[in-house]
């Protein structure tokens, strides 16, 4: 981006001290450098382990520089380690402070923190005298801390502006019979003296975004206890933890909140019951107390208002964008994720967020990225200066806000101030640097000739470490004193009056960077998404709750889309498995009972088909469907090959449906039950089964009963010859037995051995 100081014009004129120290050392830079090459040949051609040598012997790190940026009165003290990396012993050493030039722009900053060893002519003297530490020894690896005190006024400070500053450690060793630069570090000074009559809009977004942790599942309970894979957002939110940190941070600085709703619904859930999940079961959670006081403290420190939620679960627009948008449903999803995303933020935190800010990934913006945004709702697209780059003369750093047609404006954020955190802050003299230079970047800023108000916008890293976090508070702190800056939230930067010399041109797709681009989600997840969605639109018309499994796999859709997920295929591909995996247990609670061949006997039965509901809410707008495959043999009710019967089943339980069958002819056919839901989708997988049809003909019927009629007649013909029996044999006066009153007459003749005659109907 052009800046005004890189027209530098003619520079103002340095303090006459650094004008006679420089003009000594040019003069002496021949002789020096000849002295070095004579001196350091002998030992380069014998090192063979190449050990650092000249400037490069000793690390000197700035671990604190206070005050960061010093007023009038103001003693500069600056602390720090020096670490011998060479293999001789430093002897005679002493640190030294040199104050550099001014340097008129932000690129000049950048080329100044580029350089790294120690350049005669070009650095300047140290102030020296009494602002010195003497250190006898510095043996070979190792490490000695310092401290150097110097009164701003001995600094040789000229106008305001940006000073280079450095740090070096002069001494000998074995080889050299003179003392050299055996180090250096180079920072910035920032330097005001007095009040400015304007001063810089900066409004610095704080992000509070996560990774995800919460699953799909819920118990079976009333509340429907949230089920999170891990418990590691526990450790986010605890004392000293990522996340706590970023409040308890926060709270102190004039910043716009940035909120992902996720993460909200998340940690609300863990105020309550919640289960974690382990191995192949669950265990209850106890974080609810710590859960509580992270949501009170947020919502404290977010009482002013100045908070920007983010669509629900941070979707990565770009991987929509290039691979997801021409899969059905994926921006109707994006669509719901913004919708929810308000009414999350107010429910959770009592207060109205600002919801039509898009903030894609490292601000990095093409055509169809912003038409994504757009078609979710959003009319500020947050981009950064190093994608939508300046193609005009501009000498300045315009504001942030820009016209990009269609109602829509891009907030553009300033890419040096937006990545001066980024890397490693958990060391201090990295953390030093970063703070240093982002200040002196926003007083070059403030410093470009324009008589222009304008507002600047810093959109630094998604997650930040809990260094990175301290490192941006340190520096926010130092521009609290409004010296050249003022603090602004972000809808009242995106609302300032753009500058008509701005570029409001996209960049085409073809910029967008490679790097990024290979981060993105593939266009398989969202394949995968729009078939855990259609599963789900399947399975909630049967529900008569549909709502207890809506919302949470609603919700773990647009966590699959999440910006988290960069960089992590493995672990996306895993969380979408088990969104499916777990929709389709659920799915399978509702089914057919397997069924066993069957024999059906006779012209007319009953086939029952058993289904079988195990889920926890009852479940109606079913429907099933039995066919036969050969009608001509085994008819189902009217006489068609199907039938069909509407289902209800109660939570628990199971129904058996009887349909009504007329069999024609003997043999086996082949049925098939099958649910669907009342609009004709198939519900589950179909059930197979054969019936054996064995038809019973009315000749076989008549004879088996003339064969039970035969057994009766033969019964009561038996039964009468026992009673003439016994009523012949009965003996009177004569002997025999008396015939007994209540005998009937008998009604047959005596049997007869004879063979039947002509005629007689014989029953076998």
């Amino acid at each position: 981006m052009a800046e005004a100081a890189d027209i530098q014009g003619m520079n103002p004129s340095p303090a006459r001290r650094w004008l006679r120290r420089t003009a000594a050392v040019l003069a002496g830079a021949p002789l020096v450098a000849a002295l070095l090459a004579g001196a350091s040949a002998p030992q380069a051609r014998a090192d063979t382990t190449k050990a650092p040598t000249g400037s490069s012997t000793v690390s000197v790190s700035l671990d604190e520089v206070t005050p960061s940026a010093p007023e009038k009165g103001d003693t500069l003290t600056i602390s720090g380690t020096l670490t011998n990396k060479g293999k001789e012993t430093v002897t005679e050493a002493q640190v030294d402070l040199r104050v550099g030039p001014r340097l008129y722009s932000r690129t000049a900053i950048d080329a100044a923190a580029r350089r790294t060893g120690y350049l005669p002519g070009t650095d300047p003297y140290p102030i020296g005298g009494k602002y010195t530490v003497e250190i006898d020894k510095l043996r070979s690896g190792i490490s000695q801390d310092f401290t150097l005190s110097v009164p701003v006024n001995k600094l040789g400070l000229g106008d305001d502006g940006v000073y280079q500053l450095g740090v070096s450690l002069s001494g000998r060793t074995s080889h050299t019979v003179y003392d050299q630069v055996l180090g250096i570090k180079r920072t910035f000074l920032p330097w005001q003296d007095g009040e400015r009559d304007s001063r810089v809009g900066i409004s610095y977004l704080w992000p509070l975004i996560a990774s995800a942790h919460l699953t799909a599942e819920t118990g079976s309970d009333e509340q429907q206890t949230p089920v999170f894979a891990d418990d590691d957002l526990a450790a986010e939110i605890a004392p000293g933890g990522r996340l706590e940190q970023m409040v308890s941070l926060g709270k102190q600085l004039p910043v716009t909140w940035v909120i992902d709703p996720d993460l909200l619904a998340s940690v609300d859930a863990m105020t309550k019951p919640y289960q974690v999940r382990s191995g192949d079961t669950t265990v209850p959670g106890t974080n609810q107390e710590l859960a509580k006081k992270w949501l009170t403290s947020l919502e404290g420190a977010v009482s002013e208002g100045k908070v920007v939620a983010l669509p629900f679960g941070d979707p990565d627009l770009a991987s929509i964008a290039h691979r997801g948008k021409n899969v059905s449903g994926t921006l109707s999803h994006l669509q719901t994720a913004s919708e929810v995303a308000g009414m999350t933020v107010e429910t959770i935190l009592h207060l109205k967020p600002s919801t039509d800010f898009a903030w894609p990934v490292d601000g990095a913006v093409d055509p169809s990225i912003v038409d994504v945004a757009t078609s979710a709702g959003a009319h500020r697209v947050i981009a950064r200066s190093d994608s939508l780059e300046e193609t005009g003369n501009l000498s300045y750093t315009p504001s942030a806000a820009r016209p990009i047609g269609g109602g829509t404006t891009a907030v553009v954020a300033d890419a040096r101030l937006s990545t001066a955190f980024q890397g490693d802050m958990g060391k201090a003299g990295n953390s030093t640097l970063a703070v240093q230079k982002f200040l002196a970047l926003t007083l070059a800023l403030a410093e470009q000739d324009t008589d222009k108000d304008r507002s600047v916008v810093v959109a630094p890293q998604r997650m930040p470490t809990i260094a990175q976090a301290q490192s941006m508070a340190r520096a926010l702190h130092a521009l609290n004193g409004d010296r050249w800056t003022q603090s602004q939230g972000l809808t009242q930067a995106s609302a300032t009056k753009p500058d008509a010399k701005a570029t409001t041109e996209i960049p085409p797709a073809s910029r967008y960077p490679k790097q990024l681009r290979r981060q993105e989600l593939p266009t398989q997840a969202f394949q995968d998404i729009k078939s855990i969605q259609s599963s789900l639109d399947n399975f909630q018309v049967i529900l008569t709750h549909p709502e207890r499994v809506v919302t949470p796999f609603g919700n773990a859709v647009n966590r699959s889309m999440s910006t988290s997920w960069r960089g992590k295929p493995l672990q996306a591909q895993q969380y979408r498995d088990s969104v499916r995996t777990y929709l389709q247990g659920l799915v399978g609670e509702v089914q057919l009972v397997p069924k066993s061949d069957i024999t059906l006997s006779g012209r007319s039965a009953t086939i029952p088909v058993t289904v079988q509901n195990r889920l926890l809410q009852d479940v109606d707008h079913l429907v099933l469907r039995l066919k036969s495959d050969n009608a001509t043999r085994l008819k189902l009710n009217d006489g068609g090959s199907m039938a069909e019967q509407p289902i209800q089943i109660g939570a628990g339980h199971s129904q058996s449906v009887k349909f009504d069958a007329a069999a024609n002819i003997n043999g086996q056919v082949q049925m098939t039950a099958q649910l669907y839901t009342e609009d004709g989708t198939p519900y589950g997988e179909e059930m197979a089964f054969t019936v054996k049809v064995s038809e019973i003909t009315p000749t076989v019927l008549l004879v088996i009963a003339g064969g039970l009629l035969l057994l009766v007649l033969a019964g009561i013909r038996m039964y009468a010859h026992r009673k003439r029996a016994n009523a012949g044999g009965t003996s009177g006066d004569d002997g025999s037995e008396p015939e007994q009153p209540s005998d009937p007459t008998p009604d047959t003749g005596p049997e007869s051995a004879e063979p039947s005659g002509t005629g007689e109907k014989v029953d076998r």
